[in-house]
């Protein structure tokens, strides 16, 4: 599985390992949104410390976890992002959306 997923006191933390493009955001983008239904969390935690690689289905994955958050009345943090992926996405300005740590 390309995410891992625990849940506590209401924040989801999700990890994302390997290469995050086209081939595999549907399928991460499928689970994120069953975890998201499942546990209604007032917080989701992705980590983008296993990711080798992101193009711009990275930042479709991380606009669509943004928007459901917002319509949960929750918060999204993205942490451990890797060199590569920070520069995707800041060119995209999700920075000034979400937190990028």
């Amino acid at each position: 599985m390309a995410i891992t997923c625990r849940t506590e006191d209401r924040s989801l933390y999700a990890a994302i390992e390997g290469e995050l493009d086209h081939h595999r955001a549907r399928e991460i983008l499928a689970e994120l949104d069953r975890q998201l239904d499942l546990e209604l969390p007032r917080r989701l935690t992705l980590d983008l410390g296993g990711v080798s690689f992101m193009d711009s289905s990275g930042i479709a994955v991380l606009l669509r976890a943004y928007h459901r958050m917002n319509g949960l009345g929750g918060r999204l943090r993205v942490i451990h992002v890797p060199q590569q992926a920070d520069r995707v996405l800041r060119a995209a300005g999700l920075d000034r959306l979400m937190e990028l740590e």
